[in-house]
């Protein structure tokens, strides 16, 4: 698993913006799923319900404030009682002892791009050198030294990358800066047809987005062009003088170029600007990415283990490409709601298969649970995907999935929201501050960009979706009486007023 990589930058979604040949090896050898979502699109919630097959008023993770309830029962701990052997290194986000493992190393929190320290069950460590890599060399160092072979396994290989701030390594943003990417057709979207929520949302890539701190200007040029803006220099600063040296060379001259035609830019041009240089560290961290994957896939294939291993890739959500004039994520929209997902189960699945049916990251416990023969606690609330994987999609029922972001008053400024998704619509409600509905049609509005609820074409529709909605939130027991508990909880922690 990947942190915020959009489905957009996986070449076996799109080839537009990058090409990702080893993460493409898992659909041609097995299914790509485009229908694919989350639950509530920010990191440790999404990470919370992948774990615990619940969603997140259950489990407790509502928002990145939350403490996790490690009271939860994870399927890594169903998989490690009934005999698997278990190990995470990377990104985990939340916790520094997860339970269910037999050894793991993890990140603080977001952890570092460059020289990253590690959480360990004997102590914490620093490791000199780029964090993909570094997570890449735990995991071979696990699989050739201490894998049990006399046992079955769960590795979860969980990247930091393509997290803010897209540090990339040293041989990707030499190639990387040198490239033009296409522009995204809502890049200059107005929002014309949508709610309050979507004007007051605080991550524009022209307002939101820092020029030294996301776009890497230097302090110098940050200084000398009185750009008001927090500098934050922290990841930079834990670079060796070496690492230093070889960043300035590449970042100092844009910088400096910026300087030069910055007093001619307008909204536009800056937008534009912002947006390619954001693309270029962004897709190189991915790049990264698809090379480190690769290292693993090689592995299985040289030990004869792909035979009879499953692997999966995916997000802990999508991310905001400049679609919408956008970075981050949040929203129910489809760039942020739908994540990656690719599964390869050889002899099982066809290979190049595309799946279409509406599945979620909370189906993901059920799912392993099933491949592992065990079955799954009964207040897990998803669907085990196996059938749509074995060719008996006549067992796979659903119509609707159920979506719910809470993390308001916050950091981006996204509202508060849940809805309903089908193959045809969505329907979202923004509530707290705000009582707004919107609707979109996805076949004719694949973009999301007119809001149809007032329209009276679709009253019938919006009688529809709401009695189904109603009827998600009874089947998922996420209650309004529940939605203030936890509100009134950010008021006596101090997080609202």
């Amino acid at each position: 698993m990947s942190d915020d990589h959009a489905y957009q930058a996986i070449s076996a979604y799109s080839d537009k913006l990058i090409q990702t040949p080893n993460i493409d090896r898992i659909a041609a050898e097995g299914m790509l799923f485009t229908n694919a979502s989350v639950t509530n699109s920010i990191c440790a919630p999404s990470r919370a319900v992948i774990l615990t097959g619940k969603h997140s008023h259950l489990n407790g993770k509502i928002d990145n404030h939350m403490p996790f309830d490690t009271t939860n029962v994870t399927f890594p701990q169903l998989l490690q009682k009934s005999g698997y052997q278990t190990a995470m290194f990377g990104k985990l986000h939340f916790g520094n002892n997860p339970k269910g493992f037999d050894e793991f190393k993890i990140l603080p929190g977001q952890g570092d791009y460059y020289n990253p320290k590690f959480i360990t069950s004997e102590g914490d460590t620093t490791v000199t050198g780029y964090v993909t890599d570094i997570i890449t060399d735990f995991t071979m160092d696990w699989l050739e030294k201490r894998r049990d072979t006399a046992k079955p396994f769960l590795l979860m290989y969980l990247h930091k990358a393509s997290h803010r701030t897209w540090m990339p390594a040293e041989r990707h943003y030499k190639e990387y800066t040198k490239k033009t990417f296409p522009l995204p057709e809502t890049l200059f979207d107005n929002y014309e047809t949508r709610g309050t929520a979507a004007h007051t949302a605080e991550m524009t890539l022209l307002k939101e987005m820092q020029l030294g701190y996301d776009n890497k200007l230097s302090q110098k040029v940050v200084n000398e062009l009185r750009l008001e803006e927090r500098y934050k220099r922290g990841a930079y600063d834990r670079m060796t003088e070496e690492q230093k040296a070889a960043w300035d060379a590449v970042y100092n001259p844009i910088s400096e170029s910026f300087k030069k035609t910055y007093p001619n830019m307008n909204d536009s041009t800056l937008t534009i600007w912002k947006y390619q240089r954001y693309m270029q560290d962004y897709l190189a961290s991915i790049a990264a990415v698809d090379e480190n994957v690769g290292r693993v896939l090689d592995y299985l294939d040289e030990t004869g283990l792909t035979e009879n291993t499953v692997v999966v890739y995916t997000s802990d959500q999508g991310f905001y490409l400049g679609e919408h004039g956008w970075f981050d994520k949040r929203f129910m929209y489809n760039e942020s709601f739908k994540t990656p997902l690719l599964i390869r189960w050889p002899n099982v699945i066809t290979p190049e298969t595309t799946e279409t049916e509406m599945v979620q990251n909370l189906d993901f416990a059920q799912t392993f649970l099933e491949l592992a023969g065990l079955v799954p606690p009964e207040d897990m609330q998803g669907e085990s995907i196996v059938p749509l994987l074995t060719q008996e999609g006549e067992k796979w029922n659903r119509d609707a999935i159920y979506y719910h972001y809470y993390e308001y008053p916050g950091v981006h400024a996204v509202k508060r929201h849940y809805g309903i998704a089908t193959e045809e619509y969505k329907l979202m409600h923004f509530y707290y501050d705000v009582d707004e509905w919107e609707l979109y049609d996805r076949m004719k509005d694949p973009n999301e960009i007119n809001n149809i609820y007032e329209n009276p074409d679709y009253i019938n529709v919006v009688k529809e979706l709401k009695q189904k909605l109603e009827g998600l939130r009874l089947k998922y027991k996420d209650t309004d009486s529940l939605t203030n508990n936890y509100i009134q909880i950010y008021k006596d922690n101090g997080w609202i007023e």
